[in-house]
């Protein structure tokens, strides 16, 4: 698991940056428990390459004021929105995107992709990798909204597999 040791103390511009980026954390797959027979893994992947754009914008609007240096190296919304980023999310796409994507232009006409991603014999260690990333970005999501003044919203609402229903 991820550990981020270090101090931030936010200005009023990267609150309201890191608040944009929490919200885009917490209601995507990269945050929330893909369980095995949910979802598409494409779209898991395609959800957490959104992120890259997403981050970008945020960093372009809010510009140079979220990723000034700070005193005693305290880090800044731009370092951390970055290292989320490169080590967090990228290493899981550049294995895991051209090797499905090879899988996927196997597919024969005749069946769903669903069936035929599931058929994919490392399915099963992409969703393990997926949750592997899943438990970093929870981490950097927690780091946001600690930032933002909010309590965790993830932690709020019970998950499926704790529900008693």
């Amino acid at each position: 698991m991820l550990e981020i040791a270090g101090s931030w103390a936010p200005n009023d511009a990267e609150r309201r940056a890191a608040w944009e980026l929490y919200v885009e954390l917490i209601t995507r797959v990269s945050v929330v428990p893909l369980r095995e027979n949910e979802g598409l893994l494409r779209e898991a992947l395609t959800s957490l390459y959104s992120l890259f754009g997403t981050t970008r914008e945020i960093l372009r609007r809010y510009g140079p004021q979220i990723a000034e240096p700070k005193r005693n190296g305290e880090y800044n919304f731009g370092y951390l929105a970055v290292a989320m980023l490169n080590y967090g999310v990228r290493p899981l796409l550049a294995a895991w995107h051209p090797a499905l994507e090879d899988w996927e232009s196997s597919r024969p006409a005749d069946r769903s992709r669903r069936d035929h991603e599931r058929a994919w014999s490392q399915a099963a260690q992409l969703r393990a990798t997926l949750n592997h990333t899943r438990g970093i970005l929870a981490v950097y999501a927690d780091l946001l909204a600690t930032a933002c003044g909010v309590p965790n919203l993830l932690g709020a609402f019970p998950t499926p597999a704790s529900d008693s229903r």
